[in-house]
């Protein structure tokens, strides 16, 4: 979403973008990718690749840990590795026709090689989140999936940052807290913030509170801080919330759910929708969008989207990153909770409480309609593309 949206304010600032990109297949539909066209031009599309060194069993994992030990390069960057998109990179440097080099996501970094300032002096990567930071972050709050493995790959994943970081002109990440991060790790200063942003449009406020008892949560399925949170809020919060309000439900809203958690249907009041054709119909439903992420770092779309929308929002700190909220020279704009019984109390103070929403309604959409938009994030993204590009 985030790279759509400033590819999109780009072409319509007159900016000619050529896209690389690869392709799931099970998920992208020939339609869509048609559709993608209309906004650059000119789109190469390759098809993802087999990793060689996905062999299963502890001989895998041996492997993949000597490879990226000895190359440099997670796993991760590994199996996303295409030599027809490489080509597709190389032969396009070496044209001589491009101004600026920009690279979304780290994991598609490996395809511009470590000297690209010698041809194109403006290269940018944009970090959404840190992997090192992520990783440590996980371990350090007991949530890592495989810590054994995790703990090795920390100080590989910590030279591989560092290292990437360093050809690049300029960094691009969402929050202060990653730019501080990154600029640890890297040792460079030409970090900007550009924090994520919402179509207004998409996300209208709705036009009346619909009270009630109704918990959502949005947000794509597979991903891992979104399963850990929707089943630690499921699990931990959820019952202690029905003990108050039995009625209240809980709707796990987003595509591509896991069978973890599918699995999470079975519990009382809880759905779990699948892909749905809009989120905002959803949200205008809801009596309080909960966001109890615990991991993963940047700016969250899902509270930018929430508080669009007009809808409460009930979040760790984590949900809330980079976003002013609350403090005593700070207009209310979401409740933090940190604990089971932080986030029963504030939705029952929400539940309770239509003035509180309404607060909560109003100043969260005032401060997405001021600070994060992506026409907002969009003119910053240009700015940094263009400093040593005119």
């Amino acid at each position: 979403m985030r790279t759509f949206h400033l590819l999109k304010y780009l072409k319509e600032q007159g900016h000619k973008v050529s896209l690389a990109t690869l392709r799931t297949y099970r998920f992208v539909s020939d339609e869509e990718v048609a559709a993608l066209e209309e906004w650059v031009e000119e789109l190469a599309v390759f098809p993802c690749m087999p990793d060689p060194d996905q062999t299963s069993g502890k001989l895998g994992q041996v492997k993949r840990l000597a490879t990226f030990a000895i190359s440099g390069e997670p796993p991760s960057v590994r199996t996303s590795r295409s030599e027809k998109m490489q080509a597709w990179v190389d032969e396009k440097i070496a044209s001589g026709q491009f101004d600026v080099i920009t690279c979304e996501h780290c994991v598609n970094e490996a395809y511009v090689p470590e000297d690209i300032q010698k041809y194109i002096p403006t290269a940018v990567v944009n970090i959404h989140s840190s992997v090192y930071g992520t990783c440590a972050h996980q371990l350090a709050a007991g949530m890592a999936e495989k810590p054994m493995r995790d703990r090795i790959n920390l100080p590989l994943l910590k030279r591989y940052e560092h290292r990437y970081c360093q050809k690049f002109s300029h960094l691009v990440v969402t929050t202060a807290e990653d730019q501080q991060q990154i600029a640890e790790i890297s040792g460079k200063d030409s970090i900007h913030v550009i924090p994520n942003g919402v179509d207004l449009a998409a996300f209208a406020p709705r036009s009346q509170d619909p009270g009630g008892h109704k918990l959502v949560f949005i947000g794509a399925m597979d991903n891992l801080p979104n399963i850990d949170a929707v089943t630690y809020f499921a699990k931990d919060v959820f019952p202690l919330v029905r003990q108050k309000y039995p009625d209240a439900t809980l709707s796990l809203v987003g595509s591509r759910p896991t069978s973890a958690v599918k699995a999470l249907a079975d519990l009382p009041n809880v759905v779990v929708t699948g892909r749905v054709p809009e989120m905002t119909p959803y949200l205008h439903e809801a009596t309080v969008c909960v966001v109890p992420m615990r991991t993963g770092y940047g700016i969250k779309n899902k509270t930018l989207e929430a508080m669009a929308a007009g809808i409460p929002v009930v979040a760790s700190d984590r949900g809330l990153e980079g976003l002013d909220v609350d403090g005593d020279a700070t207009p209310t704009r979401a409740l933090r909770a940190k604990t089971p019984s932080d986030y029963v109390e504030a939705i029952g103070r929400l539940f309770e409480s239509s003035d509180l929403r309404q607060t909560l309604s109003k100043n969260g959409r005032e401060l997405i309609e001021q600070r994060y938009t992506w026409a907002i994030a969009g003119s910053q993204y240009e700015k940094v593309l263009m400093q040593e590009a005119v």
